[in-house]
């Protein structure tokens, strides 16, 4: 009798494995818009077990130099809304801003929808990786348009992190204030002088804080705008009540640092908070980041609020995108998981 290993009906109707994966096992090839699809809605340009951030920037820009604007232009869009990435449609979007593509306005609008967003975008641009260094004029005026039509709230927001800074971004493009107050924070975030006056509410009132004016109330800005001074536990207590929900989820060891949990009535707030269902679906969250929020808890940090992490956790496997057809989910126990 033959090698019944060798020789079995069942692989008969199988594919054969037509290539290798990074670690030289057989492995089975996808098309260019398969490979990108998956490297857009699961890539994340960082450090991993197997690829680096380097190689995986590699295999993007050589997969996307042969493939169609408007194949790019989805992509980056269902990657952005429905895949809930940031890096990969940011690049996918300056890919299409250095080949001059008549799609970016259109792409542009619906993937930069934040201000670490258009960190994201400048700074991959800029960076040269896509081919060249400078903005360029349509992308000049599409990030113009966008601090232009900005509230105040989202350039507060926008002002937190660097590498470029808001304040670098504005100084690149000069946008043209489009009312007083713009004029006045565009000067103020770059350090020249401004009419303190014209400043919007929330900017001036921060302003005040940090000047340490007697009785200034405690601004309603992002919360890592204050903490450069020291805040009391009555603050951190009013932090825990003001903050986003993901800024709230990431933040929870601090909280817990300055006794804001030794307020049992508190704690059950905020627990309800990151127990909440829609907040959860609306917050864009995956169920790997609450784990790890979860996993990395101190141990000063309530039961009440390790449960509410829990119970996200379930509500956030919604948020994944879903597959039509039949679905094998196979469990990994390897180091790269």
């Amino acid at each position: 009798m033959a090698n019944p290993l060798l020789f079995r009906s069942l692989l008969r109707d199988a594919p054969l494995a037509n290539a290798s994966n990074q670690q030289g096992a057989a492995a089975f090839a996808f098309t260019p818009r398969h490979t990108l699809a998956q490297m857009v809605m699961t890539g994340c340009m960082n450090e991993t077990f197997y690829v680096s951030g380097q190689a995986q920037l590699n295999d993007v820009l050589a997969t996307a130099k042969d493939l169609d604007d408007l194949f790019l232009a989805q992509l980056a869009i269902y990657g952005r809304e429905r895949g809930m990435m940031k890096d990969m449609p940011a690049l996918l979007t300056a890919i299409l801003a250095a080949r001059g593509s008549a799609l970016l306005p259109v792409v542009f609008a619906r993937v930069i929808n934040n201000g670490r967003m258009l960190r994201n975008f400048v700074q991959m641009l800029r960076s040269g990786v896509t081919g060249r260094r400078s903005l360029g004029t349509r992308p000049k005026k599409l990030v113009q348009r966008w601090l232009q039509n900005a509230s105040e709230e989202r350039l507060l927001q926008a002002s937190v992190g660097n590498m470029p800074s808001l304040a670098d971004i504005v100084k690149m493009v000069h946008p043209r204030p489009q009312a007083a107050w713009q004029e006045a924070f565009f000067a103020w975030l770059i350090g020249k002088p401004c009419d303190k006056a014209q400043l919007p509410e929330k900017t001036r009132a921060l302003l005040a804080f940090r000047e340490g004016n007697m009785g200034a109330a405690l601004p309603d800005v992002p919360f890592l705008l204050l903490t450069n001074a020291p805040l009391s536990r009555e603050q951190w207590a009013q932090l825990a009540q003001r903050m986003s929900w993901q800024t709230l989820r990431m933040n929870l060891n601090t909280l817990a640092r300055h006794d804001v949990f030794e307020n049992a009535t508190l704690a059950a707030s905020v627990a309800q908070r990151l127990a909440d269902r829609a907040q959860v679906r609306q917050s864009w969250v995956y169920p790997y980041q609450l784990l790890s929020a979860w996993s990395n808890l101190q141990c000063s940090v309530p039961q009440v609020i390790r449960e509410a992490l829990a119970q996200a956790m379930e509500y956030a496997l919604e948020n994944i995108p879903p597959f039509r057809g039949n679905v094998v989910v196979c469990p990994d126990v390897s180091g790269s998981m």
